[in-house]
């Protein structure tokens, strides 16, 4: 049973920074690549950012490209999300996300991933 766990939400004001931390069990966690999605109040839910499994290729969507950092500690179980020059917009809860097929790649597409944590909080006040 794969679980993954999200922590480091807040409130911060713009222009702050946070990090995100997803821990992950149930399986070896370095074999697959994993992402962080978010879901504003009344929007779908989006994607964020990936990272394959040995953390050398990521992708970010254009929203968060130059203030997001995805990275991942293999001998931790543990995906990160440092959040810098952080946005009203940015407000969301934040989810991790694992697939079952380990060939997705830096999918942003949120069917090929298969368990999801319970979310974090973030908010961002102007």
């Amino acid at each position: 049973q794969v679980q993954l766990v999200e922590s480091g939400g807040g409130l911060v004001q713009a222009g702050g920074s946070l990090r995100l931390s997803c821990a992950a069990s149930g399986r070896t966690f370095s074999s697959y690549p994993m992402g962080w999605f978010r879901q504003a109040p009344g929007k779908e839910r989006e994607f964020v950012a990936a990272i394959s499994w040995s953390g050398g290729v990521t992708y970010y969507a254009d929203s968060v490209k130059g203030r997001f950092t995805i990275s991942r500690d293999n001998t931790k179980n543990t995906m990160y999300l440092q959040m810098n020059s952080l946005k009203p917009g940015d407000t969301a809860v934040y989810y991790c996300a694992a697939p079952r097929n380990p060939y997705i790649g830096t999918s942003y597409y949120r069917h090929d991933y298969d368990y999801w944590g319970q979310g974090t909080q973030v908010a961002v006040s102007s």
